[in-house]
């Protein structure tokens, strides 16, 4: 789960520098063309980083108590999504818009729920 994590991590700094860039390919563009997609792909894609994230850390550290890490993930990633969508006013080709801040923050949420009651088969 850490090597999947990372490559995770890897593929939105991606998505982020070439939306900010104003370089997003079409194909990933026509994911998002229908109303309110955007949103949805904050959920998806922020709410399945937490969950890759938290299940890692729990997997790495199983004697700390599992809901303080999720819930030390999930700020973590809260802030982190809070300082990029704040950014975005730097940008020409992106704006601030609070609805995608929040549709991250439920999919961190949905997702840290999902990982932390996420039964491990090979346990």
């Amino acid at each position: 789960m850490k090597y999947i994590s990372v490559l995770f991590f890897i593929f939105i700094i991606a998505v982020i520098v070439l939306v900010d860039s104003g370089n997003l390919p079409h194909f990933i563009r026509a994911i998002y063309d229908f109303p309110n997609g955007d949103k949805l792909g904050h959920f998806i894609l922020f709410g399945l980083l937490n969950f890759f994230v938290t299940r890692a850390f729990l997997a790495s550290f199983p004697s700390k108590p599992r809901g303080w890490v999720t819930l030390s993930i999930g700020l973590v990633l809260a802030l982190c999504i809070a300082f990029e969508e704040w950014s975005q006013q730097f940008f020409s080709t992106r704006t601030f818009d609070l609805l995608d801040l929040l549709a991250s923050y439920a999919g961190i949420a949905v997702f840290g729920l999902l990982a932390v009651g996420w039964k491990n088969p090979r346990r």
